[in-house]
């Protein structure tokens, strides 16, 4: 059985809690994490832990708090006063733990007919573009290039995609896309600072996945990243960031031989709203 699963950042407790209900079990099942594995709850470290343990039958997307934790952990980024990271960042191993992080993570993904990001596609994106972009940027985070990124990366320029942005400029917008994003006008220009649910648009933007002609449109998509939206479950979409680390709950939902099976569990909150 394949279960997507929402943000759990660090909330492992809730991890075990879904994992028990589900009954997973890794010589039979497969868990996805559609990003932020880590950050702001109090058991980052035990998350990766408990996907190692896994072995193959865990994959999981880079979200914005997992970039973030490699570049703090290369020096180009300072934690933030909420971030709870330090119990990887002083780990003997963490060398180990981030090169396993980075080497198996992806930005995007494509199973069990599933198109998977953290945040978002892109209007002009097809399915096929949007796994060649992550791929482009995956190959920089797990290069030579790495630290040289990370450290140019954050940013929200350039504000409109185009096929011939090159270099970093062209990795940052991917970036963006994929882990960021939430709304975006008519011209795919996304907007950063709005993080309420799908009702407060600003003026002149939608949800991305409302944009009337999404290149991507027919390709069932799942991602994470926007608590405030909570559960989407369509037919072509689902939404699973259903804030956890807030309080709420961490969602999984079944995807395999046309099923759709939707498992919550409550959480502790683990981090206080702010």
């Amino acid at each position: 059985m394949h279960y997507f699963v929402g943000d759990i950042q660090g909330c492992c407790s809730a991890f075990d809690k879904l994992l028990d209900t589900l009954d997973f079990s890794p010589s039979r099942d497969h868990v996805h994490v559609l990003g932020d594995l880590v950050n702001r709850g109090p058991a980052s470290l035990q998350v990766l832990q408990k996907l190692q343990s896994f072995g193959a039958s865990a994959t999981w997307l880079l979200g914005n708090h997992d970039l973030s934790l490699l570049a703090v952990a290369q020096g180009v980024r300072k934690p933030g006063r909420k971030d709870t990271l330090d119990a990887i960042l002083t780990h003997p191993q963490r060398g180990a733990w981030l090169e396993w992080l980075v080497q198996r993570g992806r930005l995007a993904d494509h199973t069990q007919g599933w198109l998977t990001v953290h945040a978002g596609v892109h209007p002009a994106w097809t399915t096929e573009q949007t796994l060649a972009l992550a791929a482009e940027v995956e190959a920089v985070l797990r290069g030579p290039a790495q630290a040289d990124f990370l450290a140019q990366m954050f940013g929200n320029e350039p504000p409109l995609w185009s096929p011939n942005l090159s270099g970093v400029t062209r990795w940052r917008f991917i970036v963006n896309t994929l882990t960021r994003m939430r709304f975006c006008d008519a011209q795919g220009r996304m907007d950063f600072d709005t993080k309420e649910g799908a009702d407060h648009a600003p003026e002149g933007f939608k949800p991305w996945f409302e944009h009337a002609q999404r290149a991507a449109a027919g390709q069932p998509i799942a991602f994470g990243h926007w608590s405030t939206l909570g559960l989407v479950n369509r037919a072509d979409l689902l939404a699973l960031d259903t804030g956890c680390v807030w309080g709420g709950q961490l969602t999984a939902v079944r995807v395999d031989g046309g099923r759709r099976e939707v498992t919550q569990v409550q959480c502790a909150q683990e981090q206080a709203p702010g």
